[in-house]
């Protein structure tokens, strides 16, 4: 796609009013968003007001960068400083949370993000309790807030915790959010949560917002949450222009209320124009038309049919075969002379995610099982990103009094580019098997945790006299080694080797946004079910993503059992069954 299609250009050009675009997967809506933010800001001129360009993922957010800087190299008129791109919860935390919320907190100094790892969270001041339908009720562990989530229903805030799944009341949300307030903390939903009260409580700075950011486009839209909605609607009507870009069918974070249904209602309100993308650049026409199937859209695909192997196929496994599943794909992946590096197996859990990857074991406890799920990270899946994020957080929970966003500040280099040589050290320690993290193919008891505690010992003294972090008095409780097994972390077969590196595993909601070359989405029988019953409960929703990201091959994986009650809707849904075509 070298440019804009006609519906594409008509997006484009469109007047300077709200707008929501309902787009297909695989349509081209980030190239389609950075030219219209480009044409936004050309036809503002010298007006002073900034146009926001926003989307929930990182990986979203780099590409809308670099296809900016590509795209306005040049141009002198596009006032280069008055765009401003970003995930939609930097541009919250940045805008609102961070240099204006400690007001209505309470607080007295620069709101912060845990980690969940900070000693002051083990007061029981700072814990919610949990009260399930049945049974006692829960405090909720540091290293879960992330699972705490916070909605706005009808106006009122609720928080719940997140478990298997399900939504659990908490019966002391409010009192522990404002506790937490007090000394400036929060977690992403409480720093949604406080945004949105700030917008409330401060209305000159909601106004102040609104002429500065006089546009903001929000990409992949189907992932706007209750508190996300509410802040934009604010924003909207203190007199920001707002458009909405994305894919209802694509709306899998339920718990956080969004479910694509924002997206979907805005092109009905008075005011907002409503346009489409229904050309998919992506995938070969074999998966789009089990798409379109699923979605009851009449899509159509850009792409010819390749001459290399490609479709959409189902295939049944057993339980104690997933892996012996894996490798099948991986060989047909390879067959098919498609890229295994851009191509993943999916599931829709986690947990499935770790018991496939070897990394569901019980090894030590606390930070020493951190450290051990570091190694296996980098040692069994390559996954360099995760050990450091992990390593990070095991560092910050053995220091006194860490800084505030200290895991946040190593980890995000575009946002903390002063904290280069303290991100450069864990770094170093985190893919250095001989001198760092040890490696996890050592007897875990003996050769591995004798050296990680050396090791890390003498990381924080470097860190103490280098950057000023004090190491915590009681290191030899923190890394201990309960639970440590007299076994290697893995096996030296469990290696990856550049002859033969295992294809990723990943979760669904981890590889929206992406497009893959292969996926093998790896469903229990329930997940196949909705799937099949198309996109109007959120496990179809997760189905259809799952369909959607992969460009020529499209594995399904259904249990054995249920194979043969599943097989008529399967071909009649337009899959084939592997091995027999």
């Amino acid at each position: 796609m070298n440019s804009l299609s006609d519906e594409q250009q008509s997006i484009v050009d469109a007047p300077l009013e709200p707008m929501s675009v309902i787009a297909c997967a695989g349509s081209g809506k980030t190239r389609t968003a950075v030219y219209r933010v480009i044409k936004m800001r050309r036809n503002l001129g010298e007006h002073r007001g900034r146009v926001a360009l926003l989307s929930f993922s990182n990986v979203a957010v780099d590409t809308f960068r670099s296809d900016f800087r590509t795209l306005t190299e040049g141009i002198n008129d596009i006032h280069h400083e008055r765009v401003e791109i970003d995930t939609m919860d930097s541009f919250i935390t940045t805008s609102i949370l961070r240099p204006h919320a400690y007001r209505t907190m309470g607080c007295d100094r620069t709101p912060f993000l845990v980690a969940g790892t900070e000693p002051f969270l083990q007061n029981k001041e700072f814990k919610f309790w949990v009260q399930p339908t049945n049974g006692d009720a829960f405090p909720v562990q540091p290293t879960d807030l992330h699972k705490v989530v916070v909605n706005l229903r009808a106006g009122k805030p609720t928080f719940q915790f997140r478990q298997h799944g399900a939504l659990l009341t908490i019966n002391n949300g409010p009192a522990v959010t404002a506790r937490l307030g007090t000394v400036g903390a929060y977690t992403h939903d409480l720093g949604r949560y406080w945004s949105y009260r700030v917008l409330t409580e401060q209305p000159r700075l909601l106004q102040a917002l609104a002429r500065r950011y006089s546009h903001i486009l929000v990409d992949e839209s189907q992932d706007i949450g209750s508190l996300h909605q509410a802040i934009l609607v604010l924003l909207s009507g203190a007199g920001s222009t707002i458009s909405l870009i994305g894919d209802p069918h694509q709306g899998i974070y339920g718990f956080a209320g969004a479910d694509g249904k924002f997206l979907t209602g805005y092109g009905q309100t008075q005011g907002v124009s409503s346009y489409s993308l229904t050309r998919n650049y992506r995938s070969v026409p074999a998966i789009l038309t089990i798409a379109n199937s699923l979605s009851s859209r009449t899509d159509t695909a850009d792409r010819q049919v390749p001459e290399t192997g490609h479709g959409a196929f189902f295939i049944g496994y057993k339980n104690a075969e997933q892996e012996q599943l894996v490798s099948a794909f991986r060989a047909a992946v390879i067959a098919a002379g498609l890229r295994l590096e851009n191509s993943a197996v999916i599931c829709r859990g986690r947990e499935q995610v770790r018991k496939l990857t070897g990394n569901d074991a019980t090894i030590g406890q606390g930070t020493v099982k951190a450290f051990a799920a570091a190694a296996i990270h980098r040692d069994k899946r390559q996954d360099y990103m995760s050990a450091f994020k992990a390593v990070a957080g095991c560092i910050a929970s053995l220091l006194v009094d860490p800084p505030a966003r200290l895991v946040e500040v190593i980890t995000q280099p575009a946002r903390y580019p002063e904290s280069k040589l303290l991100r450069r050290e864990i770094w170093s320690f985190t893919r250095n098997p001989d001198t760092g993290l040890p490696a996890s193919t050592l007897q875990a008891d003996t050769q591995w945790h004798p050296l990680l505690v050396q090791r890390v010992k003498a990381l924080l003294q470097r860190l103490r006299d280098v950057h000023g972090l004090t190491p915590a008095h009681t290191l030899g409780n923190k890394l201990a080694k309960t639970k440590v097994p007299n076994t290697p972390l893995i096996a030296t077969t469990d290696l990856a080797t550049d002859q033969d590196l295992p294809v990723r595993i990943d979760t669904v909601h981890q590889v929206k946004g992406e497009s893959l070359d292969a996926v093998l989405y790896l469903a229990a029988k329930d997940h196949v079910e909705a799937l099949l019953a198309g996109v109007d409960t959120e496990v179809g929703r997760i189905g259809y993503v799952a369909v959607t990201r992969a460009r020529n091959l499209f594995w399904l994986g259904v249990p054995h059992n249920a194979l043969q009650s599943l097989r008529p809707s399967l071909l009649s849904r337009g899959f084939q069954e592997v091995g027999t075509s």
